[in-house]
C-alpha cells in the first residue's frame, strides 16, 4: 500500500486528502501534517478559552460562490449546504461588494469546519505540530524531516503549504527545482495583516446594525464582524464575539513587531470605530504573514523520481472536478535537461493528475482550492 504524505491542513490539504480516499485506483495510507495544533491553515477559527461554543473565523469569513466555480463545482457545495456545514449568508454585511450571480454562504460552527469535514472523510492520520524542514530520495522514496522526531519515507508527498515556506525546505528538492521553475515560484506573492478575535461574557450586548462592515477610512482596521451575529447564532448562554481584519498597508508595517504591541495598537483604532465597545474576557490575535495571493503561478509542480536520475514536472491547469481520468492527454515535453525533463500536461485536473500518476515517487506541490 503506497504511503502518502500530505503536507498542510487547509482546504488545500483537507479537500485534496478527501478526494484521493475516494478516487484513488488502489487503497493507500493518508497521513497530513501541519505545523499548526490544529487544523484550519487561513481558514481558522478561534474558540474562548471560557466557553469553547464561543468561537471567530480569524481567516475567511465567508464563501463567496461565482457562476464560473458554481458551474465547476456545484456538487461541493451542495454536499456542504446538505450536511448543515454551509448556510447561506443572510445576515448585513455593510460594504460587500455583490456581484450578479454570486452566493454567500458562512458556516455556522465556523469555517474551519469545512476542513475538519474533508479531514474526517479521508480517514488520514492527521499529526499536528509537525514542521516539515527537509525532503530527501532515499532508495526511491521520499524521506521527510521534521523539527522532532526521527524522519520517515512516503511514496508520494503533496505540499500545500505557501510557496515561501516550500522555497524554504532543504534537502533534495532544493536541487531538483530547476532554476526556471524557482524563479516562477519566487514571484508568487502574498498580502499580510492580522486578524484580532474578542470574545465577551454571556449576556453582553454589542449594538449595532450590521452582522459585518467593510471599513474605508481607517488606516488600520479593513473590516469587522459579530461573528456569532454573522452565523445568525444568538445564545443566552454564550456571549458575543468580534473579529477585526487589519488593512494589508498596515499588515506589512508592523509584520515584524511583537504581536501584543500590535493587538493594543488595533484596540485603539477599534475605539474610534466603535466607541464604547465593552471590554472582551478573552482576546487572540494572529498574523497572516501569508493572507491572500497578490500574485499566483497558475501551475503546481511535480516532481518523480525515475531510475537514473529524476524526472521534474511543471503541470498547468485549469482544474475541473473529479470525473473519468484523462490520462496523458495533452501531454507534450518541452525544455529537456539532461537528467531531468520538464513536462507540460494542460486540460488536467490536479486531482487527476495526482491519481493517474500515483505510482512511486511522486512529490507535488501545488496551492489552490475549489473555494474562492
Amino acid at each position: 500500500m503506497a504511503r502518502v504524505l500530505i503536507v498542510g491542513a487547509g482546504l488545500t490539504g483537507s479537500l485534496c486528502a478527501a478526494l484521493l480516499r475516494k478516487e484513488a485506483p488502489r487503497p493507500v495510507h493518508l497521513t497530513v501534517w501541519d505545523e499548526a495544533g490544529d487544523s484550519g491553515g487561513r481558514m481558522t477559527t478561534a474558540r474562548s478559552p471560557y466557553n469553547p461554543q464561543s468561537t471567530v473565523d480569524l481567516g475567511a469569513q465567508y464563501i463567496t460562490c461565482t457562476p464560473h466555480y458554481a458551474k465547476q463545482h456545484q456538487s461541493f457545495y451542495d454536499d456542504l449546504l446538505a450536511l448543515g456545514i454551509l448556510k447561506p449568508l443572510t445576515s448585513p454585511i455593510e460594504g460587500m461588494v455583490m456581484k450578479e450571480g454570486d452566493c454567500n454562504f458562512v458556516a455556522p460552527q465556523g469555517v474551519s469546519s469545512i476542513i475538519k469535514h474533508y479531514l474526517k472523510e479521508s480517514g488520514a492520520d492527521v499529526c499536528f505540530r509537525h514542521r516539515v524542514t527537509q525532503v530527501n530520495l532515499r532508495n526511491d522514496k521520499w524521506e521527510v524531516s521534521k523539527e522532532t522526531g526521527p524522519p520517515e519515507q512516503f511514496d508520494i508527498v503533496v505540499l500545500t503549504m505557501p510557496v515561501p515556506q516550500i522555497l524554504q525546505l532543504q534537502g533534495d528538492i532544493a536541487n531538483l527545482i530547476s532554476e526556471c521553475q524557482r524563479r516562477q515560484l519566487e514571484s508568487v506573492s502574498y498580502s499580510s495583516r492580522y486578524a484580532l478575535g474578542l470574545f465577551y461574557e454571556a449576556g453582553t450586548k454589542i449594538d449595532v446594525p450590521w452582522a459585518g462592515q467593510y471599513i474605508t477610512s481607517n488606516p488600520c482596521i479593513r473590516f469587522i464582524s459579530i461573528d456569532n451575529k454573522k452565523r445568525n447564532i444568538e445564545s443566552s448562554e454564550v456571549g458575543p464575539s468580534l473579529v477585526v481584519h487589519t488593512t494589508v498597508p498596515f499588515g506589512v508595517t508592523h509584520l515584524e513587531d511583537d504581536t501584543e504591541d500590535v493587538q493594543g495598537l488595533i484596540f485603539q483604532q477599534l475605539e474610534g470605530v466603535l466607541p464604547g465597545l465593552p471590554r472582551p474576557v478573552a482576546t487572540q490575535c494572529q498574523k497572516w504573514r501569508h493572507s491572500q495571493k497578490l500574485k499566483r503561478v497558475e501551475k503546481y509542480l511535480v516532481l518523480e523520481a525515475v531510475p537514473g536520475g529524476h524526472e521534474t514536472q511543471m503541470a498547468r491547469g485549469p482544474w475541473k472536478t473529479p470525473g473519468k481520468p484523462p490520462g496523458s492527454r495533452g501531454r507534450q515535453h518541452v525544455e529537456p535537461l539532461s537528467a531531468h525533463r520538464t513536462t507540460q500536461h494542460c486540460g488536467i485536473s490536479k486531482q487527476e493528475l495526482l491519481l493517474n500518476q500515483a505510482s512511486q515517487g511522486k512529490l507535488l506541490c501545488f496551492e489552490r482550492s475549489i473555494f474562492k
